[in-house]
């Protein structure tokens, strides 16, 4: 597989399986079910902490979705309840649906104080399955891989903390680290257990996203990147550019992701996208008001239908060197 065909790998397969999904809701709901997770649930850097995706029955699960599109109602319903801006609350409220729709949900949200009325910790997502309870943290995240000239000319071996979020503000093996270390040990703590109606037999996270690399640096295979053997090779990529890359990209037709908006692979209808030249103005006037970096999806035409065919996190030019300040292991 070329690192082109790589970085596009999880459209292709999203829109395969799921393009007559129509509901951007249920569509994020296909991807959140189906995408392959960040991390490998197989590695033993995990120690088993890592989940596999929930659902076996793949031809149940598409007539569940298929249905669930026809009449989407009590998903909205549900999201009404919760107008979320936050794109890791949003996720939540959908997969929540699902579990609850299945049979499976105990628990969302369970917060353990203690006394002083302080949060401890807070529980995701507490299921009943095969007799046991389950304690499964939830995490979609967008990393953007980025190693310093010093680091680079001393051969050091790229890192989980090499992956920084869009604004710089956490990284990928902080994240992890925090979900291992922490958050999957809340059952253990004295004030959380008389708040379960039974002993948790497991805990693990499901950890969704995205990855996205500069051209150059984008991995062909996992092997290419050393020190990383606890990523799943599977997971989704996209591509870093600065408003300078996006000067010489063949763009045709294109779309400015909200942030609700980044966890499937994005459709609609034709007449929603625009050109290059409006793209480049309403990037330019984004950064013109924050630093915030912006997704972009590449969009195609397929059976009347705008498909993202790839994408890819637009930062400021500055963001590099910020970047390159940011501490590491």
């Amino acid at each position: 597989m070329s690192r082109r065909q790589n970085v596009d790998a999880c459209q292709t397969d999203f829109h395969q399986q799921w393009q007559h999904l129509h509901n951007p809701h249920v569509r994020a709901l296909a991807w959140m079910l189906t995408a392959p997770g960040l991390l490998d649930a197989q590695s033993p850097l995990w120690h088993a902490a890592i989940a596999q995706p929930l659902v076996s029955d793949m031809a149940t699960l598409q007539q569940w979705l298929r249905e669930l599109d026809h009449d989407p109602a009590a998903l909205l319903t549900l999201l009404g309840r919760h107008a979320h801006r936050r794109l890791g609350l949003y996720a939540e409220t959908l997969f929540e649906f699902y579990l609850q729709a299945h049979g499976l949900l105990q628990a969302h949200g369970l917060q353990v104080h203690n006394k002083g009325a302080n949060t401890i910790g807070e529980f995701d997502f507490l299921l009943q399955k095969d007799g046991s309870l389950q304690h499964l943290e939830l995490a979609t995240k967008f990393y953007l891989f980025h190693r310093t000239d010093l680091a680079v000319a001393a051969g050091k071996p790229a890192v989980l903390h090499d992956f920084l979020g869009p604004n710089l503000a956490d990284s990928l093996g902080a994240k992890i680290s925090k979900i291992i270390e922490q958050q999957l040990q809340l059952s253990r703590h004295p004030l959380a257990q008389p708040l379960l109606p039974q002993a948790v037999s497991t805990a693990q996270a499901l950890v969704l996203g995205w990855l996205f690399y500069r051209e150059q640096d984008l991995p062909q295979q996992l092997s290419d990147l050393p020190g990383l053997p606890g990523l799943n090779a599977s997971h989704c990529r996209g591509l870093i550019w600065t408003q300078e890359d996006l000067l010489s990209l063949d763009i045709n037709q294109a779309l400015i992701l909200d942030r609700l908006d980044w966890l499937a692979p994005a459709q609609v209808s034709s007449g929603q996208t625009q050109d290059k030249a409006q793209i480049m103005a309403a990037i330019d006037t984004s950064f013109g008001v924050n630093e915030t970096p912006v997704m972009l999806a590449l969009m195609q035409e397929n059976e009347g239908l705008m498909q993202e065919y790839r994408r890819g996190m637009v930062v400021p030019a500055d963001w590099f060197m910020r970047a390159a300040e940011i501490k590491r292991p």
